[in-house]
């Protein structure tokens, strides 16, 4: 049975909710496969901070629906984010998350590979039982993005040429495209109309795309024990992310010659001189004020909705996306 230590009701709206979903994840995880049981249950049962279902839960309830479809879709949700932590911490060699050992780190790559995969046809499994095409249909396009967005980052690797505008395309891919589906679905389930429903998915893209950042910018702002990962791993993994990307724009021609090579290497030895310069060059401020764009954007898409206790804690969603430490 996964360890899984909901919210206080105190501090967030959806925290019952929240134990509606997690019974339904105890119970689809469930595999006569002993170690899929056993690998599911150590990264579900990792915690992290439940965005995505947090915002199936919200905008099912700010838009007034009551229906138990909406835990098994936050469900879902969760199946389909966690099948993509498997499947990175494998492509990028990742060694800690949420301060523990990665299931590749612990079960060997095969292993998460293929319970990533038992993940991902558990999730459309739960799509079917649902039985709403348009639910199908959000879902099967947002696992397809989310694929492309894997296999464009992995071509971006090691090229510290890469454009500001490749860079978020491959968030909007890789990232926002699930929040924005898990918004999405909050909205298909009130049956709210296109426009209505179109609001709430741009929140979720918006939202996502802050969330992102500051990811980032956390790799070389932050330190591993609050991140629960290894501060530098991008830089080791040669991902051109906005901050050394800006960074090299501002930089003196020696500065930019050290971070072009740290990023074409992958090299961790120059990590200390790359966290001053990226420091003095303004970089984390920056990638720190596109993010609050984006969360004021989301909070722009809120207008759509009716005054609620749900529509407030999606406001505060934003607000907490773009100042958080870990």
């Amino acid at each position: 049975m996964l360890d899984v230590t909901p919210p206080s009701s105190e501090a967030d709206p959806t925290a019952t909710a929240l134990c509606r979903v997690d019974a339904v994840i105890r119970e689809r995880l469930s595999s006569r496969v002993a170690l899929i049981d056993q690998i599911a249950a150590y990264i579900v049962g990792a915690g992290g901070k439940r965005i995505r279902p947090r915002l199936v839960l919200l905008f099912s309830e700010a838009l007034g629906f009551e229906g138990p479809e909406r835990y098994e879709l936050a469900a879902i949700v969760e199946f389909i984010h966690t099948a993509t932590l498997l499947h990175d911490d494998v492509v990028d060699e990742s060694a800690l998350r949420r301060g523990r050992a990665t299931s590749n780190a612990m079960f060997g790559n095969a292993a998460s590979v293929l319970v990533g995969d038992f993940l991902y046809s558990r999730a459309f499994q739960m799509m079917v039982s649902v039985n709403r095409m348009r639910v199908l249909d959000v879902l099967a396009d947002a696992t397809n993005v989310i694929a492309e967005g894997e296999v464009l980052q992995l071509m971006n690797m090691h090229d510290p040429d890469l454009a500001v505008h490749d860079y978020l395309q491959v968030i909007r891919y890789k990232t926002a495209k699930l929040f924005e589906a898990s918004a999405r679905l909050g909205a298909v389930l009130a049956g709210a109309d296109a426009a209505l429903e179109e609001s709430c998915a741009d929140f979720g893209r918006s939202l996502g795309t802050a969330f992102q950042l500051v990811d980032d910018l956390l790799d070389y702002e932050g330190n591993s024990e609050e991140l629960g990962k290894n501060v530098g791993d991008d830089l080791r993994e040669g991902k051109p992310t906005l901050p050394l990307l800006l960074a090299m724009e501002r930089s003196t021609e020696p500065e930019r010659a050290l971070i072009r090579h740290a990023i074409e290497q992958g090299e961790l030895q120059k990590l200390p001189e790359i966290l001053v310069i990226v420091r003095r060059t303004g970089a984390l401020d920056a990638t720190r004020a596109a993010a609050r764009a984006e969360a004021d954007k989301a909070q722009m898409a809120l207008r759509a909705l009716p005054e609620s206790a749900a529509r407030e804690a999606l406001l505060e969603l934003c607000v907490r996306s773009v100042h958080r430490s870990s």
